[in-house]
């Protein structure tokens, strides 16, 4: 399995870039970064912890860019994966960040991957004028659109939600095209979107029977026709020996441990720890 970590960016604590290269540095293979444009203060949407309007943690107000936060980390990293778990591509005109993720993709040599979500704050999606039981095909259309104007000399896009005539657009992403992860709770709805749409399966935080959800995975996944297997990246708490042994028999391929929220040389010494841990090696 591959190991990674997480990062809950805010404008406090250790900088995205300090954070990636002591990842990388510790022997860890992939850093992540969250995405919110802002919090709504008047929101009817629950968040899927609390069950309410209250969030968990006042980093969701003061989530830094995503995107910037990775060049940042691209800058003073070789080889760690630059992704995002999750960011909300139905909150951009995908034109503009199709050129973004591809010019980072580009300077990073071919790093970068891509983890996106439906959004549970339907609030934040409305501001963007996104209706809430559109999210998944506006997030849908807009892969399809990056996907054209990566892949495609001249290319062109007709949806609902988006459209636009033949264009040009560089860089185009080292490889084939940027690898996307969804990032939803294990149901065979949300599967059956990531088979159609998606290589790899982020899981949720709070995810239980973890066997029965990846075995409903690859069933969709080759009910859809799709060659190979999916990606399965588990999000974990503390480090459990036993668990990550279980985990690598159902067929995770990575897991991903959040960061602290603490002090840049506390964040340096838990990721030197923690590697040791699991015996990764720089």
């Amino acid at each position: 399995m591959r190991y990674g970590v997480v990062l809950f960016t805010s404008d406090r604590g250790i900088a995205p870039a300090d954070a990636a290269k002591a990842a990388e540095d510790a022997g860890f293979d992939a850093f992540y970064v969250p995405e919110h444009t802002h919090i709504p203060v008047v929101r009817a949407a629950a968040h899927p912890q609390t069950g309410d309007s209250s969030l968990p943690d006042d980093r969701y107000l003061r989530t830094l860019d995503p995107w910037v936060a990775l060049a940042t980390a691209a800058a003073v990293t070789e080889r760690i994966t630059l992704s995002t778990a999750v960011a909300l591509p139905a909150e951009h005109h995908p034109i503009t960040l199709a050129k973004t993720i591809a010019s980072l993709d580009h300077l990073s040599g071919g790093r970068v991957e891509l983890g996106v979500g439906f959004g549970w704050n339907t609030d934040e999606l409305a501001h963007h004028g996104v209706p809430a039981n559109k999210r998944r095909t506006v997030l849908r259309e807009n892969l399809a659109a990056m996907r054209a104007l990566w892949s495609q000399e001249e290319a062109e896009f007709a949806g609902d939600f988006v459209k636009f005539g033949p264009s040009w657009s560089w860089p185009k992403p080292v490889r084939a095209g940027v690898p996307v992860l969804l990032g939803a709770g294990g149901t065979e709805k949300s599967f059956g979107w990531l088979a159609a749409h998606a290589d790899g399966w982020i899981t949720t935080p709070t995810e239980g029977d973890l066997g029965a959800k990846v075995e409903l995975l690859h069933r969709v996944w080759k009910e859809a026709g799709r060659e190979g297997a999916p990606r399965v990246i588990a999000l974990a708490g503390r480090h459990n020996a036993e668990q990550l042994a279980v985990w690598a028999d159902l067929g995770v391929t990575e897991v991903v441990f959040g960061l602290p929220d603490k002090s840049a040389d506390e964040v340096r010494g838990y990721l030197g720890h923690l590697g040791g841990k699991l015996a990764v090696s720089a």
